[in-house]
Parts: structure tokens; C-alpha cells; sequence
């Protein structure tokens, strides 16, 4: 074999362990990586302090709001909706849908508009000590003191997958803060699960009504929506207007 032939081989040989290289830590930097997203995804949210709260601008000109109900108490319409505060679907609606109901059918004095807690992520039944349960009793807590439809929207704001901690105990004593609170009565309300069986009755009329699922949107009694997708507005809209038309 000529010098040159053993010159090329040895180059080629050192190519192939160059790329080998290459190849390694292409690999490693990909184990890495996938190591840093899980610890982002799974783990961060458990070391999220209080001052990580999202806050985002209060709700202005609810209609006529009354504990967790909101327009006129004599509407022909009533739209009751079921949700759970780790809900992704819920938070979609609340954020989506709801704006527009209340836009177009609450401020109208169409319908009136009342949230009922289904906290049925964590497992059937209140005061298990879940992230949903735990949710609902902050909200119920902050509707105490005139402020549930604030703190609902701080719930879903600050919300980022079920059960990582988005919405630990800590956590949703920082949005009560954050909402300007008498934090002495609502840390005293919060601790003693002061609203357990308001939100044990929900849960139970939900499933008297049905409730499969949620966000659950019922007009007047009627389930509105197509099973396993969340109502429309148009949907919610329809049934609404039959009420109101058939009243009229």
C-alpha cells in the first residue's frame, strides 16, 4: 500500500471519529435539553413563589353582580354553568365565551349568568385538599367579600396544568393578597374551609343535572352544547332566544 493510499485512510478514519463526536454530543445536548423541559414543565411550577402571581387587569362593568351570579335576577333566562378552576376548557370559556355572553345576553337583560363550582379534577366531593378544591374555596372565600368574579379571573390567569402547584395553598393566599383582601378574614375563611358544603352542593347538583364534564352550560334546565365539546356562544345564544321569544 502506497504512502498515499495509508494517507487517505487515515483521513477518512479520522472524519468518521470527528463525526462519531459530533454525533455524541449532539446526543448529550439532547438528553440535556429534554432534562431541562421536564424540569420546567414538571418541576418548576412546585418553586413558584408568591411574587411569580400573574395579575392581570380587574373585570370592569359586570352586570349587576351578586355573589356569584351575575344581571337581572328577573332575566327569562338562566345560563348556570359548571366549571373546575383546573380546567383547561374552562379557562377557555371563561377568557372566550363568557365575555361575549355577558355582552350580549346578561347586559341585555336576556339571561342571567350564575357559576356554580364542579371541582372534580382532584376527585368527587369538596374538601379533599386538591388544587380544585382548594380553588374553589379561595373563590368562595374572595366572594365573601365582593370579590369572586376577580378572583376567578386570577385563578385561570395564573393556572398552568393540573395538580403542579400553579395553585397551591400558598399561591392562592398571594392572589387574595394581590387582590387587596382583608387578608385576616380570608386567611381565617380559607384555613376552615368555611364554604365545604357550598361547594359539595354544587358538585351534588351538577350531578343531578348531568354534568359530564366541564365547562357544562345549562339554559334554563336545558344542557346546551354538543357532548365532549365546549358550548358556543351561538349555542348559548340559540337557546337563550327561544326562551326570551316564547316569553315575549
Amino acid at each position: 500500500m502506497t504512502a498515499e493510499k495509508k494517507s487517505k485512510r487515515q483521513e477518512r478514519r479520522e472524519k468518521v471519529k470527528k463525526q462519531e463526536s459530533k454525533n455524541r454530543f449532539a446526543i448529550i445536548g439532547m438528553i440535556v435539553a429534554g432534562a431541562l423541559l421536564l424540569v420546567l414543565v414538571f418541576i418548576w411550577p412546585q418553586f413558584q413563589s408568591a411574587g411569580d402571581i400573574i395579575a392581570p387587569q380587574p373585570p370592569t362593568d359586570l352586570p349587576n353582580p351578586d355573589g356569584l351570579s351575575l344581571g337581572d335576577p328577573n332575566a327569562p333566562a338562566l345560563i348556570e354553568v359548571f366549571e373546575d378552576f383546573q380546567c383547561p376548557a374552562c379557562q377557555f370559556f371563561s377568557e372566550s365565551v363568557e365575555p361575549v355572553i355577558l355582552q350580549y345576553l346578561v347586559s341585555t337583560g336576556k339571561a342571567r349568568l350564575v357559576f356554580h363550582n364542579y371541582s372534580f379534577i382532584d376527585g368527587e366531593g369538596a374538601g379533599n385538599g386538591g388544587e380544585s378544591d382548594q380553588a374553589a374555596n379561595a373563590a368562595m372565600c374572595a366572594n365573601e367579600q365582593d370579590h369572586f368574579w376577580d378572583m376567578k379571573q386570577i385563578l385561570y390567569a395564573n393556572w398552568n396544568g393540573e395538580n403542579k402547584g400553579n395553585l397551591s395553598d400558598k399561591r392562592l393566599t398571594a392572589m387574595a393578597e394581590e387582590l387587596g383582601l382583608d387578608m385576616n378574614a380570608f386567611n381565617a375563611c380559607f384555613n376552615d374551609n368555611k364554604y365545604k358544603a357550598d361547594i359539595q352542593a354544587d358538585f351534588d347538583l351538577g350531578q343531578e343535572m348531568g354534568v359530564s364534564g366541564t365547562p357544562s352550560v345549562f339554559v334554563n334546565g336545558a344542557k346546551v352544547g354538543q357532548p365532549g365539546k365546549i358550548a358556543t356562544f351561538q349555542e348559548i345564544a340559540v337557546a337563550v332566544d327561544q326562551i326570551v321569544n316564547s316569553a315575549e
